[in-house]
C-alpha cells in the first residue's frame, strides 16, 4: 500500500541546495552580503567548477588539475570561494577539511567569520539539521562541525603546524601595495610552495585553488604555472574587459558590449580605473601585469612644448589612424599627427582617440582630414585579412580629395617602434601641449608591456611615413 509521503519547505530547500552550489549562493546570499546581488555569468561558471573539485574530493579521487581563477576586484571572487563554497560543501560532506588563506591575517580571519555566519545563520540550521559548530571549537580563525570537518584560516607568513586540509584555498595572497616589492611577492610564493602545499590531507586528491586578481608578472599565479607546468593548472582567466588573455577562450562569447559584468565592472567604471595608471589597471582588471617601466622609450625625454616655433617650415606632416572596430569597448583607434621640420625635428601635434563603431570612425576620420587641411598626407593601417584590405580601402574612399596611402605593416609591433625609441631617447620628438598628453605618455612609458598600444602603433606608423625612402618613380 502506497504511502503519501510529505515534504517541508526546508526539505525541498536542501535538495536543492545541496545538488547545486550555484542554488545555495543564490538562497543563501544574504545571510552574508547585505548588498542586493547581480548574477553575472561568471558566478555560476566558478561555482560550477568549484562543485565539481569538490565531487571528486568527496569520492577520493586524485584531483585533475590544481584551479587558479583570475578576475578583477569587486566580483564576489573571495566569498564564492572562502564564504560559501565551505558552507556549501558541508551540507553533503561534513567531514571536509579546509585550510583558508589570504594576504592578511585579519583579511583571512574575515573570510573565515562569515564562512561560520552562514553555518550558524537561523535558515542555514533549519534547512540542514545536524550540521552545528562543536561549542568547544568555535574560534573565527578554527571551527570544527560536529561530524570533524574543519575549517582553518592563516595569514600569509603564519603557523598552521599540525594542521591538514581536503582543500586549499588561497584568497589574494599578495597585498596590492606590496606588489611593487619582490620581497614581498617572494615571501608570499615562499609561503604557498613551502608551507601551504604541504598542509594537503592526501597529496594525490586535495586540490590548491587559487583565487586572485593579477598584481605582478611574478605573483603567485605566475609562480604556480611555472612550478607546476600549464598542463596541470586549470587556468581560468577572466578580464574586465574582453581581450587575448580570456581562458578558457571559448568564454568571450559570454562577454556583453566587451565585458566580463557590464553592471558591476561597466566602461565607466573601468575609465576610473584606468586613471590609476597601467601597471595598476592591467593587473587587477585586465589580469596581464605589466612591469612598472616598460624601457623601450625614456619616456622623461619627450619635449613638452607650449607652442609652436613661430618660424616652422615642414618637411612633412601625417596623420596616420590605427583602426579598430568595437564600439564602446576593446582597443582604441588612434589617429596620430606627425610633423618633421627641415631641421630633422619631430613633432606630435594631434591625438585623436576613441571607440567608435565603423560608421562613427569613418565620420570622425574625415572630419579630422578637414581640420587638418590637404597638406597633411593620411596613412591607414592595414589589418590582416581580407576584411582589412576592404576596411582600408573603404577609408581612402571616404577621404576622396585628400592624399592618402595603405600601410600593411610587417614585423612585430616593437620592431615597428623601433626607430621613433631612437628619436625619443635622444630628446629629439616634441609634444605639443594637450589634454592627450598623459595617456599618450603613459602607453609609451609601459610598452610593450602597456595595457593598449594603439598610441604607439599609430605613432610609430606616422614616424615611419617620415622616414621613408623616397623613390620617384614617373609622376610621383
Amino acid at each position: 500500500m502506497a504511502r503519501d509521503v510529505m515534504f517541508s519547505e526546508q526539505d525541498v530547500l536542501a535538495s536543492i541546495c545541496k545538488e547545486s552550489l550555484y542554488d545555495f549562493v543564490q538562497q543563501f546570499w544574504s545571510t552574508v552580503i547585505p548588498e542586493k546581488p547581480v548574477w553575472n555569468w561568471h558566478i555560476e561558471y566558478i561555482c560550477n567548477k568549484l562543485q565539481n573539485i569538490a565531487i571528486r574530493v568527496a569520492q577520493r579521487q586524485p584531483k585533475l588539475k590544481d584551479t587558479i581563477i583570475n578576475i578583477s576586484p569587486g566580483s564576489t571572487k573571495s566569498s564564492l570561494v572562502c564564504e560559501f563554497f565551505p558552507a556549501w560543501v558541508w551540507t553533503w560532506f561534513p567531514t571536509a577539511s579546509f585550510i583558508g588563506s589570504s594576504y592578511r591575517h585579519d583579511l583571512a580571519m574575515d573570510l573565515s567569520r562569515k564562512n561560520r555566519a552562514i553555518v550558524k545563520s537561523q535558515k542555514y540550521q533549519q534547512t540542514f539539521r545536524g550540521v552545528d559548530i562543536a561549542e568547544d571549537q568555535d574560534a573565527k580563525g578554527y571551527f570544527v562541525n560536529n561530524a570533524g570537518g574543519a575549517r582553518m584560516s592563516v595569514g600569509i607568513g603564519g603557523d598552521i603546524i599540525g594542521r591538514h586540509g581536503d582543500f586549499i584555498m588561497i584568497d589574494d595572497p599578495l597585498n596590492p601595495k606590496g606588489a611593487r616589492s619582490l620581497i614581498e611577492i617572494n615571501a608570499a610564493n615562499t609561503f604557498i610552495k613551502e608551507t601551504l602545499w604541504s598542509r594537503k590531507k592526501d597529496k594525490l586528491v586535495t586540490p590548491t585553488i587559487l583565487i586572485m586578481q593579477r598584481l605582478h608578472q611574478y605573483d603567485s599565479t605566475a609562480m604556480l604555472i611555472d612550478t607546476m607546468g600549464a598542463e596541470n593548472i586549470d587556468h581560468i582567466c577572466l578580464p574586465a574587459e574582453i581581450t587575448d588573455d580570456i581562458q578558457p577562450a571559448e568564454l568571450r562569447e559570454k562577454y556583453v558590449d566587451g565585458l566580463m559584468d557590464p553592471v558591476r565592472l561597466s566602461w565607466p567604471v573601468l575609465k576610473e580605473a584606468r586613471k590609476m595608471g597601467d601597471f595598476f589597471y592591467s593587473g587587477q582588471y585586465l589580469q596581464n601585469p605589466v612591469p612598472l617601466e616598460g624601457g623601450m622609450f625614456k619616456t622623461e625625454k619627450f619635449v613638452i612644448i607650449e607652442n609652436l616655433p613661430p618660424i616652422l617650415h615642414w618637411r612633412q606632416r601625417v596623420r596616420f589612424w590605427d583602426k579598430a572596430g568595437t564600439s564602446g569597448g576593446g582597443d582604441y583607434t588612434v589617429g596620430v599627427l606627425m610633423g618633421m621640420d627641415e631641421n630633422g625635428r619631430f613633432y606630435v601635434l594631434d591625438v585623436v582617440r576613441g571607440r567608435w563603431d565603423s560608421a562613427q570612425r569613418e565620420a570622425i576620420i574625415k572630419a579630422t582630414a578637414m581640420i587638418d587641411g590637404p597638406k597633411v598626407e593620411i596613412g591607414i593601417e592595414q589589418e590582416p585579412g581580407s576584411g582589412g584590405l576592404e576596411s582600408a580601402q573603404n577609408s581612402v574612399k571616404n577621404l576622396a580629395g585628400f592624399s592618402c596611402f595603405i600601410e600593411h605593416p610587417t614585423g612585430d609591433k616593437k620592431h615597428r617602434a623601433d626607430p621613433m625609441s631612437a628619436q625619443v631617447n635622444v630628446g629629439n620628438m616634441h609634444l605639443l601641449r594637450g589634454t592627450w598628453n598623459r595617456e599618450y605618455i603613459s602607453e609609451f612609458q609601459h610598452f610593450p608591456h602597456s595595457t593598449y598600444d594603439d598610441q604607439v602603433d599609430s605613432s610609430s606608423g606616422a614616424f615611419n611615413r617620415l622616414n621613408r625612402k623616397r623613390i620617384h618613380v614617373g609622376a610621383w
